[in-house]
């Protein structure tokens, strides 16, 4: 029996809803004492847009290493010092055709037991071109998924309705 999360990973894309999710988890981290894992996920342009008019031809040299430093730095930036060493913080970038699969595979491999992450409650066509990273998250998982769509507010707490929370799991 599980005495509640004590690995929490927080994906983001540095959004609005990312932001979110990134609060959500702090206060559930600090409730649980649980340690904060953010991961970015940096998508293959050759696999993300291999037939599509977007593919790209050629990468210069160089390229994806200063895209993983540019998501390391933002990354790293989104916690201070003392949320570092208070929620046992790490970070990782990861390179990979699905963010998705990617999210899975690193909540598996490291034995964490919830996923907080935004949505951006597209609909419709957008929904169904694009599709939704949360939303096969939420279907492959392992381990429980809260996702949480809307933005912080200096007034909103992370559980507040007007963000929309959902868990699934």
């Amino acid at each position: 029996m599980t005495r509640g999360f004590t690995r929490i990973l927080v994906p983001t894309d540095f959004s609005a809803p990312s932001d979110a999710a990134l609060a959500a988890a702090k206060e559930l981290a600090t409730r649980f004492g649980a340690s904060l894992h953010l991961v970015h996920v940096l998508e293959d342009p050759y696999a993300v847009a291999a037939y599509s008019a977007e593919a790209l031809g050629y990468l210069p040299p160089g390229i994806k290493e200063s895209w993983h430093r540019e998501a390391d730095k933002q990354l790293n930036a989104l916690l201070t010092p003392a949320e570092r060493s208070a929620f046992r913080a790490t970070t990782t970038v990861l390179f990979s055709g699905s963010a998705a699969r990617e999210i899975v595979e690193h909540a598996q491999d490291n034995n964490i037991n919830l996923i907080v992450m935004g949505t951006h409650g597209r609909g419709g066509l957008a929904h169904l071109l694009i599709g939704s990273v949360a939303e096969r998250v939420v279907r492959t998982a392992t381990c429980p998924v809260l996702t949480v769509r809307g933005a912080v507010t200096a007034r909103a707490s992370a559980f507040s309705q007007e963000e929309g929370v959902a868990v699934a799991g």
